[in-house]
């Protein structure tokens, strides 16, 4: 490993399960320290956890990177989007976060969307149909099952929110993470105030969104020496979006990414507005737009089903005829919120082994059909036909999701070796800031999205016509409500 030019920025990835911390030299792009501390998340149909833990492993990981961290100059936090922050008079959490995969939210969601005017008019103020994961539909769920903790919110924040104001003392957001609330106005670049009425939430609870390239300020005395006061603290973003500016991602080249969720986006210079609520039409972390569709249940769904079938993740096995869709947890896309895990075609002659392989199709199938639209709406399709998918997220490293890929997309996959991409997104943010650059420049002169190649294959049109067949004809049981 060549030595350190400096100067070092850190970058913060605050997902769904842990917190992850990296030590980046600003001019290599050099990993020189990282640390990660876990979160816990409530069982059964809850998705909550204690934002107070987030900080904690913010803090731990940071210091697991020792000397390094004392001596960056900038800092920036990803979080994972849309989760719910409440907060009282005193800064303190009134309640646990509600987090993006908590779905019970849906009728709230069915009634905001028939009170503006139905999908389009979402579509066309917004950029997205809301769906059960969007914060919008989480603080109307708060207001009317938890009314009590509605009225002692003093200050609504977003996962990246909470802890870079943590760190700040100043409020503040950026436009990225503030698109996937559903109150920002992708239209006007502000808050809209008719939806907010609709929400009911008061926009003086919400924090000013700051503009790409500026400071959300420095960190304020802590007493610990957990971080030197005074270290320039950037926006922050949201994870996706982070993601996308660790690739220092250009427009026409497409990403799927596997992780807890699955997901596939692309950076586009059109605002996307897609009234079929496929399609989230977020903006960046900079200036363009970042067309993006989400499925809820990827890695952890697939591993789970392995886990039923006492197999190895990777102890798939081809042939057979029997279809997976597994929702497991309700799913976004396609919009399921009540949808539970599907089973068709099996046999006295079916094995484990292509009940797995069958659960991998089922979500990666999910996720390419979303693809497509994804780049259409974006206006990018007949560019990236010919780009390699880009395959990241931690079942990028699964040769049997990878192999999955390459079977049902009949696309190049490119592996990028980069590893952490959401906190390498942040420090290339933290970099620009504190070196007045593009931070998707800084991010592509760190080449953080070269990898293994792996060349098309046959695409296996028999499968996806299984899984089509399948999807259709059990449309009306996975819709109904428990």
């Amino acid at each position: 490993m060549s030595a350190p030019e400096g100067p070092f920025v850190i970058g913060v990835d605050s997902s769904t399960q842990s917190t992850k911390a990296l030590v980046v030299d600003a001019a290599t792009g050099q990993v020189v320290a990282r640390g990660q501390a876990p979160h816990t998340v409530s069982p059964g149909d809850r998705r909550e956890s204690d934002p107070e833990e987030w900080w904690q492993a913010l803090r731990t990981a940071v210091g697991q990177c020792g000397q390094a961290a004392g001596e960056a100059a900038a800092v920036s936090v990803a979080g994972q989007q849309h989760g719910l922050v409440t907060l009282d008079s005193a800064g303190d959490p009134v309640r646990p976060a509600l987090l993006w995969n908590d779905v019970r939210s849906a009728p709230q969601r069915d009634r905001l969307v028939t009170d503006l005017g139905g999908p389009t008019a979402w579509a066309e103020r917004v950029g997205s149909v809301p769906a059960p994961a969007f914060t919008v539909t989480k603080w109307a769920w708060l207001r009317e099952n938890e009314p009590e903790a509605a009225r002692s919110t003093a200050a609504v924040r977003l996962p990246h929110d909470f802890l870079t104001e943590r760190l700040t003392g100043q409020p503040g957001t950026d436009r990225g993470d503030a698109s996937g609330t559903g109150w920002w106005s992708s239209a006007t670049g502000a808050y809209d105030t008719q939806i907010l009425e609709l929400a009911g939430l008061d926009p003086a609870l919400l924090p000013p969104v700051l503009g790409s390239g500026e400071a959300a300020g420095t960190v304020r005395e802590t007493g610990d020496g957990f971080l030197p006061a005074g270290t320039l603290v950037a926006t922050g973003t949201g994870d996706n979006m982070a993601a996308a500016l660790g690739l220092g991602l250009l427009p026409g080249q497409p990403v799927l990414s596997l992780g807890t969720s699955g997901t596939v986006y692309a950076v586009s210079s059109r605002r996307p507005a897609d009234p079929s609520g496929t399609v989230a039409g977020f903006a960046d972390a900079h200036t363009d737009w970042l067309p993006l569709a989400c499925t809820l249940n990827c890695t952890l769904a697939v591993d789970r089903m392995a886990a039923l079938l006492s197999r190895d993740r990777e102890d798939v096995e081809p042939g057979g005829r029997v279809t997976a869709l597994p929702f497991l947890d309700g799913e976004r896309t396609p919009d399921l919120p009540y949808a539970t895990g599907l089973l068709s075609g099996l046999q006295h002659a079916t094995t484990g082994g292509q009940v797995l392989q069958a659960a991998y199709d089922g979500a990666v199938f999910a996720l390419l059909r979303a693809l497509d639209r994804v780049l259409a709406e974006g206006g990018d399709a007949a560019a990236a036909q010919d780009a390699p998918l880009l395959l990241i997220g931690g079942g990028a490293k699964g040769t049997a999701w990878r192999e999955t890929v390459r079977r049902l997309s009949g696309r190049a996959v490119q592996v990028p070796s980069a590893q952490e991409l959401v906190a390498l997104g942040a420090a290339a943010q933290a970099a620009g800031l504190l070196l007045g650059e593009d931070p998707g420049a800084v991010a592509r002169r760190w080449r953080t999205a070269q990898g293994a190649s792996y060349e098309p294959t046959a695409r296996d049109d028999d499968a996806l016509a299984r899984l089509s067949a399948t999807l259709e004809g059990a449309g009306a049981l996975l819709g109904r409500r428990p």
